[in-house]
């Protein structure tokens, strides 16, 4: 009689059944790889993401100051500043504000020409996630040029920008910058070539950022021009940034606290619910 070895035993594949998520939380790992693939996308090329519009900012500083005369004293609030020292923190978040806004206006958009956007659909990332990733990789190269223009505002003689309130310089930091991101991401999801992208950088946030007080206080303008500096919310974050180095601001800072924070969390939405039915994204 022939003795058969024991086969051994087949190992058994555990097995989903389809449309449950096999990630039933957030998918961290997912989100961080995402977030670093953004961050990589930029700082491969800093000398242009980073370096270039720090310096682009700082001519502005340079410019104004000699032309103008950086002592000149500007009203605002109730008190006299000087101009270099008025006009620094607005050059500073500006530069995050338009940084932000080309950071995230790039990433989808440059998936759907170049056929790649398959690489943001198709990974195990909620929708939430997906933005989360976009918002934070734009909100860092923000923080970085703003960084940077901070530093060589330092060795600019006559100027004076340090900070008084931290908190109110990180709230309209952070929240400024990711409400630009938010709406370059959803410019990427309408844009279909770079052309489109790039008349909404020239044709609405820059005149938007140029024109809220950045460079002169918004007191000294004729009512109409005043009135409408007070409906851009470009106004309240540069407003509010600026007051966290000055102590002293164009408008209420907790009005402007709580502006941004309700745009944030509607354009939030609105990009929320557009990137889940794939807007312009899904043919």
């Amino acid at each position: 009689m022939s003795i058969q070895p024991e086969t051994p035993p087949v190992p058994t594949t555990i097995t989903h059944a389809p449309g449950v998520a096999t990630i039933r939380r957030v998918n961290w790992y997912g989100l961080r790889t995402l977030y670093i693939k953004e961050v990589r996308r930029f700082f491969k090329v800093q000398l242009q993401t980073i370096w270039a519009p720090a310096i682009t900012t700082l001519l502005f500083l340079v410019i104004f100051t000699v032309a103008t005369g950086g002592r000149r004293p500007v009203h605002v609030g109730g008190a006299e500043v000087a101009f270099a020292d008025f006009i620094a923190p607005g050059l500073i978040v500006m530069g995050m504000l338009q940084n932000a806004f080309a950071n995230a206006s790039f990433s989808l958009l440059v998936g759907k020409i170049q056929g790649t956007i398959v690489d943001y659909l198709m990974p195990p990332l909620s929708t939430l996630e997906l933005m989360a990733a976009m918002v934070g990789g734009a909100v860092t190269r923000a923080v970085l040029v703003g960084f940077a223009v901070f530093l060589a505002m330092q060795l600019w003689p006559g100027v004076h920008v340090l900070p008084r309130h931290p908190l109110a310089i990180i709230w309209f930091g952070l929240l400024g910058s990711a409400f630009l991101a938010m709406v370059g991401i959803l410019t990427s999801m309408w844009a279909e070539k770079f052309d489109h992208a790039a008349a909404v950088q020239n044709f609405a946030i820059a005149p938007l950022t140029l024109l809220s007080g950045t460079f002169y206080s918004v007191d000294k303008l004729a009512p109409a021009f005043r009135a409408f500096s007070h409906v851009n919310p470009f106004f309240y974050i540069i407003s509010g940034f600026r007051w966290g180095f000055l102590g002293e601001a164009d408008s209420p800072v907790w009005l402007g606290a709580l502006l941004i924070v309700a745009l944030d969390a509607a354009l939030a939405l609105v990009v929320y619910l557009l990137l889940k039915r794939g807007w312009r994204l899904k043919s």
